[in-house]
């Protein structure tokens, strides 16, 4: 065990854990940040998703190590004095969620393509959204809010 210093979510946090911890379950274990999901547990699924300097990583395979001083991003720190994000709010409104375990993972994700890529095209999309599985299917309906939240086309109902 080992004392080492997080930042998640503007907070640096006093963590007592070995350091070849996975970063996921700091989060969940250690600090209460419960909408980091774990899924399949060796990085495939994307349920559990966050931003390492607004870049989105796997946390399930990511040991807290290999953190650092990096900046991280969990679902719970995206939206800023209670203001969701442009994502947020597109997958507000159109419904994006269905039984939503996924959707931390999702929208964490498309945050970090649309910081990268602002005018995604499908494509764009596709590649980068590849990794995270959601088994109610609505991958159209990200797609159509990760558009309408950068502004290419207007929000359509599903």
């Amino acid at each position: 065990m080992s004392n080492l210093n997080l930042n998640v979510n503007g907070t640096v946090h006093s963590v007592d854990v070995t350091d070849d911890t996975p970063l996921l379950w700091v989060l969940r274990d250690t600090l209460g940040l419960i909408g980091t999901k774990y899924g399949c547990g060796i990085g495939e699924c994307g349920a559990c998703t966050v931003l390492r300097n607004g870049v989105a990583v796997k946390s399930c395979r990511l040991p807290l190590k290999s953190v650092g001083t990096a900046k991280i991003t969990t679902i719970e720190g995206l939206a800023t004095s209670g203001k969701l994000t442009a994502v947020q709010q597109a997958w507000c409104k159109l419904d994006v969620a269905q039984c939503g375990y996924c959707q931390g993972g999702q929208i964490l994700c498309a945050t970090a393509l649309l910081t990268a890529t602002p005018k995604p095209t499908d494509q764009d999309i596709d590649e980068a959204m590849s990794g995270n599985f959601c088994r109610c299917a609505t991958y159209t309906r990200v797609r159509q809010a990760i558009h309408a939240a950068a502004g290419s086309t207007p929000a359509i109902s599903p």
